[in-house]
């Protein structure tokens, strides 16, 4: 992901939850509405996750220290760590809260062309959010699926803004719905009811949300695609002769460790093997410009040990 792209979609993302947020409220205020009150602060918690993101990226580009020489690059997985964390306790914890205690104690709803029409302008408002966040993953979702996508993305900002954005658009559907059931039975239990499915959406959204920043704050390899493309350069048939064994780590969304152990051969000099590591270094970053990080270890190959289950390297 272009971390012009995943600006692009957070910053259109903050625009529309802020303008929803205080349209939402002012509903709110005028009609009573349950679900206008969990669906105002769910924007308001989401205008804050787009900060938070906006924060991340922008402390991720600090350059290394001695006491952290691999970057901040990981910034990036924090903040978006966080955004899970907020959207659970602000965003669903209090609509659960407030769809309770909407459904144990229901009231008519008053001035009902508030919450109708601005749910009508939020659900607006949010499909032009969420159809720039798919407009710019498209860019690089290349064949995958949009679960895939979510699942594989190693940039976090552009997954985080698509779900919440399908999240808030769900939940203005609902809201919707509790609304207009409350307005024709006349029965408020019905907005309490649309209060209570918000949050469990978002509470849902929530979980996915952090178990997919769990895994890259535990550091993720590379993609298939990319390994496949590292071992490639690595082999130069000549003094590079195999790939022994290899491992890379993502240190950030946008730089990759790369740490291999290569087989050459055993009367090679030590010159014609450093140069040949020097080489295979320049190969790999063609390839793969993102691997920033590399560390190369020649090694004897044995097809002895190597045919035994042994280790191959002497």
């Amino acid at each position: 992901m272009s971390a012009s792209g995943g600006t692009k979609a957070i910053v259109a993302a903050l625009a529309a939850n802020l303008a929803i947020a205080v349209a939402k409220f002012v509903a709110f205020l005028f009609s009573g509405s349950s679900s206008m009150l969990a669906e105002s602060v769910h924007s308001l918690a989401d205008s804050g996750n787009q900060g938070l993101l906006l924060l991340g990226g922008k402390k991720a580009q600090r350059e290394a220290t001695p006491q952290h020489p691999f970057g901040y690059g990981r910034e990036r997985y924090i903040y978006a760590f966080l955004v899970s964390i907020v959207l659970f306790s602000v965003g669903g914890m209090f609509a659960i809260y407030e769809g309770y205690e909407k459904i144990k104690h229901p009231h008519e709803i008053e001035a009902w062309y508030w919450p109708v029409g601005v749910l009508v302008f939020a659900i607006i408002a949010e499909s032009f959010s969420f159809r720039t966040a798919i407009k710019e993953s498209n860019h690089t979702r290349g064949n995958l699926t949009w679960t895939q996508f979510v699942r594989r993305a190693k940039a976090p900002e552009l997954p985080v803004v698509l779900l919440e954005d399908l999240g808030a658009l769900v939940g203005l559907i609902l809201a919707l719905v509790g609304v207009s059931l409350a307005l024709a039975t006349g029965d408020g239990v019905w907005d309490g009811i649309g209060t209570l499915c918000i949050g469990i959406l978002l509470i849902l959204i929530a979980i996915i949300l952090a178990a997919e920043t769990k895994s890259l704050l535990l550091g993720e390899a590379a993609g298939t695609e990319e390994v496949e493309k590292i071992e490639k350069a690595l082999v130069d048939g000549d003094t590079v002769t195999r790939v022994i064994h290899m491992r890379t780590l993502h240190l950030g969304p946008e730089e990759l460790l790369v740490a291999a152990k290569v087989a050459v051969e055993h009367d090679d000099t030590a010159t014609e093997i450093a140069n040949a590591i020097n080489a295979a270094e320049e190969r790999i970053r063609a390839a793969v410009p993102i691997a920033r990080v590399i560390y190369l270890e020649p090694d004897i190959y044995s097809e002895t040990a190597a045919a035994e289950g042994k280790n191959p390297a002497k």
